[in-house]
């Protein structure tokens, strides 16, 4: 007898043969897991920039004061902003240049993006061979900058164990003088006294040009397989670290006059806000720590499936984020409390200011320790993981934007795109290697994600909220998630994030200041390049708007109207997540029902299929009344 047919209308969801990944583009990959993306995102954000960056900004602009405006830039500027990208990301499965299908007139800013995104990897890496190269020095059994007498030490040079093991019967005068790490950084590890300044480069430091070798090399292979191998990785590199953390600030806080430090770090110097720079490095700091603005987030949620519940997940990465910044910050400035104490002067004197500050710092804090070269290893081991999530997040996010603008030829070759994208980018950071090479790392750092970026975010929460319109945005939202964004990330997107952008901008631009590293001051050429760099981004956007315009047919006018809509592909990437004004505007589409198509596949209609019903029936409504 003949087997009765069930029809496929009839079937349950457990007699599917499905899996997470079902929901998304198989030619694109996808994440293997709903954990992977959080960890992914946690990974990227929580970066050195929470180790390196968070304590300097703080310890650069009034310690505890520098909480405020950071926890104000977060609620007004970073969570609002990184649900946008999510979202953006999320609901169209494309990356940061294909994603402006949204609008066409304006994927200048995802071109400015691309190009920040480059700068920034560029002296990123950098950073991650010089801990490559002290994760190296790590593996013998006396550190080389636990003391003086070294080749590359000076009569300046004090060895403070050598001090406190002694009987001090003579007063020594300690405020001219430099610890051994201090020196070992500066005058080993970058040999900065073979250059005379940016202009004078020097010799190329081959140990560090190895290091930076190996570090593009370890992110061409983390890079290799996409996001499905990745995903696994984050498992270990975006919780390991905090494991160490925890270690390293109980250390601190035992070490005598590290309340000193904390205190300095708590205090709020409330006269530090009154200066524009404060509140322009905090608006930075969100956007270095967060990802804002790069694209990395996007390009992270565009692996998702339609209906990843990225608003929780917004919230779990970014507070997440902020507490690991201050946990750092603690095990950062109880080791500067304890130095201070030894050197006899404050705290703000301690160490010199700059990108080495975790360099000098945190390894004179591991000759403190038992088994030094262990936790030396420990630390910079740490650091390793905490970059290389992030730097695999920038490539990513290159790879992923250039390879969807063009899929038929990339995609099937992306691990040789990729391999082609790491060797361009290793040999314009070869300058970074070179004697002068801090100084080039500095003005990166000042000017590769200044200015440019915050054009690049004004602009997108306002082509989101202004073109695209936030009705219909706040619609996509709904389609996707089930509910609509609340009164908070309405009024942000639509006035207090483009508005607070465009002070700080104004500001920036009014009190500019000059850059510098220690008592060196960058000359005018050096300076202009900068700027030129950070303008460079934004003339991407009026660049893209010109080519939009010439692609389309009419008066100017027109042109302008047609380039500003939505592309008849824009939305949802498979066709059974197309509902309302997305229904069969997919190129070769068969069905004009895609809620048949969930039907068919889930055996019913889900709570998404009730969302996309009311989603439509409120469109339906919506074009009644403007009929009327």
């Amino acid at each position: 007898l003949a087997q009765p047919v069930t029809p496929d209308l009839l079937v349950s969801p457990s007699s599917q043969d499905g899996d997470l990944g079902s929901e998304c583009p198989e030619d694109r990959g996808n994440w293997t897991g709903r954990l992977d993306f959080l960890l992914s995102c946690i990974g990227y954000c929580v970066g050195l920039g929470n180790v390196w960056r968070f304590p300097y900004r703080a310890y650069t602009n009034g310690g505890g004061a520098f909480l405020v405006p950071y926890f104000i830039m977060l609620a007004i500027c970073g969570i609002p902003i990184f649900f946008m990208e999510l979202s953006l990301g999320q609901f169209s499965s494309l990356g940061p240049l294909a994603v402006w299908k949204i609008s066409p007139l304006f994927k200048g800013v995802g071109m400015g993006t691309i190009l920040i995104v480059s700068l920034v990897a560029i002296y990123y890496n950098m950073i991650i061979a010089y801990v490559l190269f002290y994760l190296f020095a790590s593996l013998t059994s006396d550190l080389p900058w636990q003391h003086c007498g070294n080749w590359w030490n000076t009569d300046l040079c004090l060895d403070h164990h050598v001090i406190k093991a002694g009987n001090n019967t003579l007063p020594v005068n300690i405020s001219n003088t430099v610890s051994p790490s201090e020196e070992y950084w500066s005058r080993y590890v970058l040999h900065i006294q073979g250059s005379s300044g940016i202009g004078d480069p020097g010799r190329i430091r081959w140990n560090l040009c190895l290091c930076l070798l190996l570090s593009w090399t370890i992110v061409y292979l983390c890079i290799l397989k996409g996001v499905k191998s990745s995903g696994k990785v984050v498992y270990f590199t975006a919780t390991f670290p905090y494991l160490i953390l925890v270690m390293l600030l109980i250390r601190g806080v035992t070490l005598e006059g590290a309340w000193k430090g904390i205190q300095f770090y708590l205090t709020p110097q409330f006269d530090h806000l009154l200066s524009s720079k404060v509140w322009i490095e905090a608006a930075l700091q969100i956007f270095y720590s967060l990802g804002v603005g790069f694209g990395g987030l996007l390009t992270f949620a565009s692996y998702n499936t339609f209906h990843q519940n990225i608003y929780r997940d917004t919230f779990i990465v970014t507070l997440g984020n902020a507490i690991t910044s201050i946990l750092a910050g603690f095990a950062i400035f109880s080791v500067l409390g304890y130095m201070s104490q030894e050197l006899g002067v404050p705290v703000n004197q301690v160490a010199k200011a700059g990108p080495g500050l975790a360099f000098v710092v945190y390894p004179q804090a591991m000759t403190m320790l038992p088994l030094s070269p262990f936790w030396s290893f420990l630390f910079f081991f740490m650091l390793l993981t905490l970059g290389l999530d992030s730097q695999f997040a920038f490539m990513e996010t290159i790879v992923t934007a250039v390879t969807d603008e063009f899929p038929y030829y990339l995609r099937p070759k992306k691990a040789s795109f990729s391999a082609v994208i790491c060797i361009a980018l290793f040999l314009m950071g070869l300058i970074l290697t070179t004697e002068g090479g801090m100084y080039w790392l500095v003005l990166l750092d000042d000017y590769s994600a200044g200015f440019g970026l915050m054009v690049v975010v004004i602009t997108t929460c306002l082509v989101v909220t202004r073109v695209y319109g936030m009705k219909r945005f706040c619609r996509d939202i709904h389609m996707m998630l089930g509910f609509k964004p609340g009164p908070y990330f309405r009024a942000c997107w639509t006035v207090l994030s483009p508005a607070t952008m465009m002070a700080l901008l104004v500001y920036n631009i009014v009190k500019y200041q000059p850059s510098e590293y220690g008592n060196y001051r960058f000359p005018t050429w050096a300076e202009v390049l900068g700027i030129l760099m950070g303008v460079l981004s934004c003339l991407m956007i009026p660049m893209g708007m010109v080519v939009a315009v010439l692609q389309e047919e009419g008066t100017l006018w027109e042109r302008v109207q047609q380039a500003s809509r939505p592309t008849m592909d824009w939305g949802p990437s498979l066709e059974e997540n197309r509902t309302g004004v997305y229904v069969a505007s997919l190129a070769g589409s068969q069905s004009p029902k895609p809620l048949m198509v969930h039907m068919r596949k889930y055996g019913g209609i889900t709570s998404y299929e009730n969302t996309a019903i009311e989603v439509d029936r409120e469109m339906e409504e919506e074009d009644d009344e403007e009929s009327m």
